[in-house]
This record gives C-alpha cells, sequence and structure tokens, in this order.
C-alpha cells in the first residue's frame, strides 16, 4: 500500500514522506491488514495530517484483488474515523485530471508530472507509492481550488 505525506505551504506542495507499506504475501488478510493499519497509524501519529486521500478503485477482472483493497481501504478509513481526520475520495480520472490536466492520460505521464511537480530526482521503487504521490496531490489540488486556499495543509495519501 502507497503512503505519501506532502505539505502545502505558500502555494506549493512539498513531499515530505513517501513509502510503500508491505505486508506478507500468504498471510491471512487479518494479519496483513493489521500489519498496514499499524504502519500507518505510526505514520498518521508522527506526522498528523489534516487530510487523508484514498484512490477510489475500480476493478474489472480480479474479484479476490478487489475485495482485499476495499479491505485495505477501510482500514484506512477507520483509522482517519479514530483520529477525527476528513477522508477524501480521489478517482483516478481527478488524479489524471489534476496532475497532467488529461482524464485519459497514461500511468508513465502521470509519474513524469508528479516528479516534475515536486522535483523528485528519481522515481520511487514501487508503483504503489507513486500513486500515493499522485493521490496526495491531486487532494491538495482538489481542496486548493475548492476551499482552503493561502492554507498550509498537510496531505496523508
Amino acid at each position: 500500500m502507497g503512503c505519501a505525506i506532502l505539505k502545502k505551504e505558500k502555494g506549493k506542495e512539498i513531499l515530505l514522506f513517501s513509502d510503500c507499506l508491505l505486508s506478507v504475501r500468504g498471510e491471512e488478510i487479518e494479519k496483513r491488514i493489521f500489519s498496514l493499519a499499524t504502519q500507518l497509524e505510526k505514520i498518521i501519529k508522527k506526522y498528523k495530517p489534516d487530510v487523508v486521500a484514498l484512490e477510489q478503485v475500480f476493478f474489472a477482472k480480479n474479484i479476490k484483488t478487489a475485495s482485499q483493497v476495499s479491505q485495505a481501504s477501510g482500514a484506512v478509513i477507520y483509522l482517519a474515523g479514530k483520529f477525527g481526520i476528513p477522508a477524501l475520495e480521489i478517482s483516478p480520472l481527478q488524479v489524471k485530471m489534476c496532475t497532467v490536466g488529461y482524464g485519459k492520460a497514461e500511468k508513465r505521464q502521470v509519474q513524469i508530472m508528479v516528479k516534475s511537480i515536486l522535483k523528485m530526482e528519481k522515481s520511487p521503487k514501487y508503483d504503489d507509492e507513486m500513486d500515493a504521490i499522485a493521490v496526495a496531490l491531486a487532494c491538495s489540488s482538489k481542496l486548493s481550488t475548492a476551499a482552503i486556499k493561502g492554507l498550509d495543509k498537510q496531505f496523508l495519501s
């Protein structure tokens, strides 16, 4: 599960932290979800984000994967509720529009723009981490244009 913390300062996003939270493949789902939630809880306690952003997940093929991703999303939403943090779902279309400006952009185009916006020298090791950074950027952009212009905020994705 990708995770990213952005801080918005003077109208610009700064990447404070990103990583891919890992669980043990083959373990029972409750152990995997517990492990991911425990890791994420530590990050929330450390960075105290103002908003939690999750990518809305759309699946057409693998129902088992969809179920497990939904369960992990539920754990993230639970933690947001536990800490009183608003949770915002961002669609893949919104991520593409906010980063590239085109809703049918390819994943590679999004990655290039994310690196450019945040002035990243190299790409993260895992796609899930890059996806989380893109979702956090989209959340920042969406909230900036909607309601919180000029405020400094931290975003967790």
